[in-house]
């Protein structure tokens, strides 16, 4: 079951992954404009499904801090990305509020069951220093004039990793809720739009498809299976695996054309590659020695 859990888990970073090309392939939309109608999407499938059964529809009874937790952390961390990026530059910010993954791997000595051991920081090192590699490939220069942006960043990697850490304590809570969190998300980040933001809409067919694909997949699916994998499989491995998203996006940009191969990438490849595996020794070697015992 943990295997499985983490297996799904991992998919939501595989998505994340798409995140950069669906992006900038949706056209000029603002950011929480796009939000609001991802959002919007990716709550559709858990609509249906309780649409088509009603009796869940008493999974979405949580107590207030449930709710308070999953739309703290979907829209409490997407308006802080937001900030971050309209205050200080986009490389700066990115590489701040890219600490979530190490933060959730070192905050998981906190929850009950769980052991941190120096390979799972090691990994998650490794990690930060591939995620580096790709996102700070042009230089990385840090200015007191963007204090405020870098705050924000430095917030949005506590709010992402705290709201998964927490989630983790909420293990017998139906995935079911992430609906609701989609939705409050939605209307939130549409309140921001229309106050801060001006309307532009998609203006061709493949435009509309990006946006379509961003809220079926990153903002969509991939919030539901981060939910059951961070409550049910290996939160430090996740952790680790998810510096695996920033590299895993460029190469889907190279494979599309928006971006270069380099030797930065295949470095940064190896560094998280080694730091996924490094992380996952516990489950590594807990197969291999099931596996080499003599049946009965």
């Amino acid at each position: 079951m943990k295997l499985k859990a983490t297996l799904i888990g991992f998919s939501a970073i595989l998505m994340w992954s798409l995140l950069a090309l669906f992006t900038a392939a949706s056209g000029k939309m603002p950011p929480f404009q796009l939000s609001a109608i991802c959002f919007l999407i990716g709550s559709l499938p858990g609509v249906v499904l309780l649409a088509l059964k009603p009796q869940r529809l008493v999974l979405l009874k949580q107590p207030f801090r449930v709710w308070l937790t999953g739309i703290a952390g979907l829209f409490g961390y997407h308006f802080l990305y937001f900030t971050a990026l309209r205050n200080a530059p986009a490389v700066e910010a990115g590489l701040i509020a890219y600490l979530w993954p190490l933060l959730i791997v070192v905050g998981s000595a906190l929850l009950p069951g769980e052991t941190l051991r120096w390979y799972h920081i090691a990994g998650a090192l490794a990690g930060l220093a591939g995620t580096m590699l790709i996102v700070g490939r042009n230089g990385v220069a840090f200015d007191d004039a963007y204090t405020l942006g870098y705050g924000a960043a430095f917030l949005c990697a506590f709010a992402w990793s705290g709201y998964s850490l927490i989630t983790r304590r909420f293990g017998r809570v139906s995935t079911d809720v992430v609906t609701g969190f989609c939705l409050a998300t939605s209307l939130l980040s549409l309140l921001c739009h229309l106050g801060l933001e001006t309307t532009v809409w998609p203006e061709t067919a493949f435009e509309w498809l990006a946006v379509v694909g961003l809220g079926f997949l990153p903002v969509g699916a991939a919030f539901y299976a981060w939910d059951f994998g961070v409550k049910n499989g290996d939160i430090q491995l996740l952790g680790v695996a998810s510096y695996a998203a920033p590299v895993l996006s460029t190469l889907i940009l190279i494979l599309f054309g928006f971006a270069e191969p380099s030797w930065r990438i295949a470095a940064a490849c190896l560094l998280v590659t080694g730091g996924a595996v490094l992380a996952a020794h516990d489950m590594i070697w807990r197969r291999a020695t099931t596996a080499a015992q003599p049946a009965e």
